[in-house]
């Protein structure tokens, strides 16, 4: 299995081959829809995407974590954290791309 990574160059120009605006409107656009996705999970709202899936934004409490050198103990303060819940549609895609 090939470990690809997907860039904001490869989204822009995926825009560019399909929708057919100039490379420099879909680079454009693709940052305009990364930064408005950033924007509201900073303003801690969750994000949806029909058919994708939602970025949701968590918050996770204090706790003590370990040194896994020192076994020592440390505290981890609490913070926000995002999380990916993948929709049913891409979950049944992903599988599917898997057995074939």
């Amino acid at each position: 299995m090939s470990a690809k990574t997907v860039t904001r160059a490869d989204l822009a120009e995926a825009v560019y081959q399909e929708v057919g605006l100039s490379r420099n409107e879909s680079a454009d656009l693709v940052e305009l829809v990364l930064e408005e996705i950033s924007s509201s999970l900073i303003d801690g709202h969750n994000v949806k995407i029909s058919s994708f899936g939602s970025f949701v934004v968590r918050q996770k409490g204090e706790r003590i974590g370990r040194n896994p050198k020192t076994g020592e103990e440390v505290p981890i303060e609490p913070r926000r954290v995002v999380v990916f819940r993948p929709s049913q549609v891409l979950k049944e895609r992903v599988s599917r791309r898997a057995k074939a």
